[in-house]
C-alpha cells in the first residue's frame, strides 16, 4: 500500500523474558510465535521488506533466516522494546520523519486490523509524538485491576495519563465505566520522536508506576491513541497464556 511506504514495522523479540523464558522460540502449528506476528503485520497491507524483526539472541536470529524474515540482532542490554527499536532504527539511519511501529513479538492473535488502524491513526495525527491504541473496558474487576493498564484521554484523540489506579472514576456512579479504556500495547513513532524519548532518563512516575510512556508524558511528548472496538485476543507473558493461545489456533 503506498500510504506504508514511509513504515517500518520492528517487531522486538527478546529472549530472556522473565515470566517465560525462551518464549519467542515456542511453535504454534509448527512455527515460532514470532512468525505469526510477522504474518498479522503481512495481513494488515505492509511489504515483507518493511517489517523487521529485532532480537538479542542467536537461535531467535537463526531461526528467522530460515524462515525468510528479515532479523536484526541486537544487544541483550536493553531494559524495553523501545530501546531496542532505537537501536535498530539507528542502524539503519532512517530519515528523521520516517513512521516506525512497534509491534510486541509475543502477539501472535493481533488483529491485523488493529495495526491497520494504528498505522493510518498515526499519519493522520502528525501532531502526536507517539501513538498508541486503547479499547474500552468493559468489566468492573478490569478497572480495578491494577495489570490492566488504564489510559485517560482527552479531547481530540489525546492521551492524557496512564495508569494502574481505577480512571477515570465517575464521581456521581463509581460503577460506571463509559470513559474507562485499556492500553493496548502497540506504538508508533517518528523516529526523530523516538530518538528524544530514549535521550530521557527514566521519569519519576514511569518508575513509580512501572509504565513506560510516563516518560513521554513526564517530559512533555503528546500521545495519541484511537480507540479499538473489537474483541482483542490475549497476549503471551506466561506458561497459562501459550497453553491457551496455542490450544486457541491449534483448533
Amino acid at each position: 500500500m503506498s500510504q506504508y511506504q514511509n513504515i517500518k514495522v520492528i517487531i522486538p523479540a527478546r529472549f530472556n523474558s522473565s515470566r517465560l523464558p525462551g518464549k519467542p522460540l515456542l511453535l504454534i502449528n509448527n512455527f515460532p510465535i514470532f512468525w505469526h506476528v510477522f504474518q498479522r503485520c503481512i495481513e494488515a497491507g505492509f511489504s515483507s521488506e518493511n517489517i523487521l524483526l529485532a532480537t538479542d539472541h542467536k537461535k531467535i536470529f537463526e531461526l528467522a533466516e530460515e524462515l525468510n524474515i528479515p532479523v536484526v540482532m541486537t544487544s541483550d542490554k536493553h531494559e524495553s522494546g523501545t530501546d531496542r527499536i532505537n537501536e535498530v532504527v539507528t542502524n539503519l539511519d532512517l530519515d528523521n520523519d520516517s513512521l516506525v511501529i512497534n509491534v510486541q513479538g509475543d502477539e501472535p492473535l493481533i488483529p491485523s486490523q488493529l495495526i491497520k488502524q494504528l498505522a493510518l491513526f498515526a499519519l493522520e495525527n502528525k501532531k502526536f509524538a507517539l501513538t498508541t491504541a486503547v479499547t474500552p473496558i468493559c468489566e468492573y474487576k478490569d478497572f480495578i485491576n491494577p495489570n490492566v493498564v488504564k489510559a485517560i484521554l482527552g479531547e481530540g484523540g489525546r492521551a492524557i495519563y496512564f495508569t494502574r489506579s481505577p480512571s477515570p472514576l465517575n464521581r456521581d456512579n463509581s460503577n460506571s465505566l463509559e470513559l474507562a479504556y485499556r492500553h493496548i500495547g502497540i506504538y508508533t513513532y517518528r523516529v526523530s520522536d523516538l530518538k528524544e524519548f530514549c535521550s530521557y532518563s527514566e521519569s519519576s512516575l514511569e518508575k513509580y508506576e512501572k509504565l513506560e510512556q510516563l516518560r513521554a508524558l513526564s517530559n512533555g511528548m503528546p500521545i495519541g491513541a484511537c480507540i479499538y472496538n473489537d474483541e482483542l485476543p490475549h497476549g503471551i507473558d506466561t506458561q497459562e497464556d501459550y497453553d491457551a493461545v496455542k490450544l486457541l489456533m491449534e483448533v
